[in-house]
């Protein structure tokens, strides 16, 4: 029986080893003979059940989402435009302000919308007394000037020689050497040389030919041009000859030269724009324009060198000394300052200053503003700080720049005397006009 089960397992292990093979044939000659039973054999594929599908919907669609779009903007600035031209063409077609969350770009805002302290930096011209803005100045002060000449040319033409040319040594050596000439003329009338004045003179095309109104102011003292022939040439120059009529008249040359000697440029006097305020705990507080800030090419120039300073003052010890003076150098580059004092009543006088204008120029403002302009009184910076009338400081020196608040007090000898007397002291300090015009701050 055990011999019977043995050949059993063997025949079964023989029949699951595959089909024979003779020995007299190679491997690569054998051929499947089985294998198109074995396809006919196979069970068909049964389809994908519910679950397969929407495993293989949602793989697709996130299949889809994950292919590349078309590019918008790339850059920040871009996406930016792009956003807000979005958004005005919504407000514009719905009438709608923007969306809630985002935020719009804020448009420029006028320095006239902020409640400034003062407007702007105004100046006084010195010939026709019009208050004048910071940027128009200088033209006026030019149209003034030539619309001078029409009354009296030769103090025109001496304001044009000052003002107009920004050079200062150039000016003083082009006036020296008119100077010269009228001396010339005084001192020796007889001599027919020194009336005539060669312009293609080398002397007077390289200091006086260069200076703008000195032409206005030789013909206006009585030069009249002239072609006159010249010795060993053949064409004639042009001279300036003294007339008769001047030359009838030294004293005439001699107060013209003094003129233009000592005459100064025309510059146009910083309007104080005195104002009075009722008491206010916004004392302190300036909102100042631009005109404050803004400099000139004059001052850059100065503030690239001050830089330039500071640079090579980085790599040396600096004593106490030094810093203060670096501290001081820095108040320097204000042009201007709005101080305000308050008075004993409560009241504010405000006034417009250059930075480098000297405390007693203050001392100035506020007794003329004051009824009893004769009494001495005191003026205290912040923190207590007392500046004094006779000190030759400037506001930039003593910190006061771009803005500052002091405080008005009587001299403490006055005070003593008045309260002596059984007195107080008057709580209105102000003229009646000032009073009278009083704002609030």
């Amino acid at each position: 029986m055990k011999k019977f089960f043995q050949e059993i397992k063997a025949d079964i292990k023989f029949k699951s080893a595959g089909p024979g093979q003779k020995l007299t044939e190679s491997v690569g000659e054998k051929a499947p003979k089985e294998k198109p039973s074995q396809q006919a054999l196979r069970q068909p594929r049964q389809g994908p059940t519910d679950e397969a599908q929407m495993a293989a919907a949602a793989a697709l669609a996130r299949l889809e989402q994950k292919q590349p779009r078309a590019r918008g903007p790339t850059s920040q600035d871009s996406i930016r435009n792009q956003v807000r031209k979005e958004l005005q063409a919504e407000a514009t077609v719905s009438g709608s302000p923007a969306a809630p969350g985002t935020n719009p770009v804020p448009e420029p805002r006028e320095e006239g919308s902020t409640h400034l302290a003062v407007p702007g930096v105004y100046f006084t011209c010195p010939l026709t007394g019009a208050i004048l803005r910071k940027d128009q100045r200088d033209a006026r002060i030019r149209e003034a000037i030539l619309s001078h000449f029409s009354t009296d040319p030769v103090a025109a033409s001496i304001m044009k020689i000052h003002t107009f040319n920004k050079d200062r040594e150039r000016v003083k050596l082009g006036v020296d050497t008119i100077a010269r000439y009228l001396d010339n003329i005084h001192l020796h009338p007889e001599e027919e040389k020194y009336r005539k004045i060669k312009l293609q003179n080398k002397v007077f095309q390289e200091r006086i030919n260069c200076l703008e109104g000195t032409h206005e102011f030789f013909e206006a003292i009585g030069f009249q041009k002239v072609l006159l022939p010249v010795p060993d040439q053949e064409s004639p120059e042009e001279f300036y000859v003294l007339g008769e009529a001047a030359l009838a008249q030294p004293q005439s040359l001699e107060r013209h030269k003094e003129q233009l000697l000592h005459a100064e440029p025309v510059r146009a006097a910083l309007a104080r724009q005195r104002r009075v305020f009722r008491a206010s705990p916004l004392a302190s507080q300036f909102e100042l324009p631009a005109d404050f800030f803004n400099l000139t090419a004059e001052e850059i120039k100065r503030e690239q060198r001050l830089r330039a300073e500071a640079v090579e003052r980085l790599s040396v010890l600096r004593t106490k000394a030094m810093r203060e003076r670096e501290e001081q150098r820095e108040m320097r580059k204000y042009t201007y300052t709005l101080l305000r004092v308050r008075l004993p009543d409560g009241c504010l006088l405000q006034g417009t200053f250059y930075a480098r204008e000297r405390v007693a120029a203050l001392y100035a403002f506020v007794r003329e503003a004051l009824q009893s302009d004769w009494l001495p009184f005191e003026l205290l910076a912040s923190g207590g700080q007392k500046l004094s009338e006779d000190e030759n400081l400037a506001f930039n020196e003593c910190g006061l720049v771009p803005s500052a608040l002091l405080t008005f007090s009587w001299d403490a000898a006055v005070l003593e005397d008045i309260r002596a007397a059984g007195a107080q002291p008057d709580s209105s300090t102000l003229k009646p006009e000032l009073l009278s015009a009083i704002e609030k701050l």
